[in-house]
């Protein structure tokens, strides 16, 4: 008999215990396209309609027209005026606000002046991330409303107003500046490796349970053989769940694929794979699919999140861990989904990163291997 004669065998038992097991079937499939929908719309960096309240203490029409150049910015959501600095401390205390502004009594008088103006500004920092954002929303606001008022003073003084520097920002790969371009395709490596793994950790473990592992042995099947026919099923179902993935992404985010979907699929395939590798060292690993659901998902959602460059950027995190990131097959799978969804760069960009892809399935599958020779001899 052929190999293939003999894998074809343990496909079909493999695809008719999916079929009787909806629960892993709806882990391969459908949840992914969930959890993309929640994480997508639940993970999002953008800093929006900020809650701002104003301590106006001059009341004057310079100091309103500085205060409305905030609001018509459409980075600002007016929410309140104030009596003092105290009142906006304890409303940013509350989260009632997430900024408040401070304008001085001799605010129009200094700027007729020809003086700076001093504005306090209030920002609540808990988030440092987008308390970041925010001072640059300030900041840019600010240069605006002076660049007004000292071109205004040119011309008073019948001077021709100019713009010393200009300067033509092109921003490339994502002009929208949405955060759910750079997140989602995380997000596709983060679902695909929790359920991959999962799946098949769950697959080998469940032969073990029902006993039907020790029947290999007095089979005409070889290890590699049992290994691979149960990973070629799980393997197809994953490349349709990431299709469904990159359609909800598409029709929800607007995400689009840039470049070339034949190095898209031999990428996917190759972390899939990795992720199924994962998923058969925790199976030699577990008695028990309780362990191994337990074990499946440390080894394969921690490390995406954290250590992948999905959430956090590599560069930096301490040396010590910038190596232990090349124990997930998500850093290098990540590096090659942005550059082909949003860069839509060729194999010359990422050539590396897949060459490290193949190695580590070369290195986690054999050692998957040898050990589960071992459990089963």
């Amino acid at each position: 008999m052929t190999v293939f004669g003999r894998l074809l065998p343990i496909m079909k038992k493999e695809l008719r215990q999916l079929r009787r097991d909806r629960r892993v079937l709806l882990i391969l499939t459908f949840i992914p396209a969930m959890m993309l929908l929640l994480n997508g719309y639940a993970l999002n960096f953008d800093v929006k309609d900020i809650r701002m309240g104003v301590i106006d203490l001059e009341k004057s029409t310079g100091s309103r027209e500085f205060i409305n150049s905030f609001v018509t910015s459409g980075y600002f959501a007016y929410v309140e005026q104030l009596p003092s600095a105290e009142a906006a401390t304890q409303r940013i205390d509350d989260a009632k606000l997430r900024v408040a502004i401070v304008v001085p009594r001799d605010f129009s008088n200094t700027l007729l002046s020809n003086r700076p103006a001093s504005v306090q500004v209030l920002i609540d920092g808990m988030d440092a991330n987008a308390a970041a954002t925010v001072v640059g929303y300030v900041q840019a606001v600010s240069l605006q409303y002076s660049q007004k008022i000292m071109l205004a003073s040119i011309a008073k003084m019948g001077r021709g107003s100019y713009v010393p520097i200009q300067y033509d920002a092109r921003i490339w790969y994502n002009p929208e500046l949405k955060s759910a371009k750079f997140l989602v395709p995380g997000l596709i490596a983060f679902i695909l490796a929790i359920t991959a793994v999962i799946a098949t950790s769950l697959s080998i473990v469940r032969e073990k349970e029902r006993n039907t592992i020790e029947q290999i042995d007095v089979s005409p099947v070889r290890p590699y053989e049992l290994i691979i026919g149960k990973m070629i099923p799980y393997a197809v179902i994953s490349l349709i769940a990431a299709a469904l993935v990159l359609v909800a992404a598409n029709i929800l985010f607007d995400v689009v694929v840039k470049g070339n979907y034949f190095y898209l699929f031999i990428a996917t395939l190759l972390f899939i794979i990795s992720a199924l590798s994962i998923g058969l060292l925790v199976s030699t690993v577990s008695d028990s699919q309780q362990v191994a659901f337990q074990l499946a998902s440390l080894t394969s959602m921690l490390p995406t999140m954290i250590l992948s460059g999905f959430m956090f950027p590599i560069r930096s995190m301490p040396w010590w861990l910038q190596i232990l990131t090349n124990l997930t097959p998500a850093k290098f799978y990540l590096v090659i989904l942005r550059s082909i969804i949003l860069k839509g760069v060729g194999f010359e960009a990422f050539w590396d990163q897949t060459l490290y892809l193949i190695l580590f399935i070369v290195v986690v599958l054999t050692i998957s291997i040898r050990r589960f020779k071992k459990t089963i001899g």
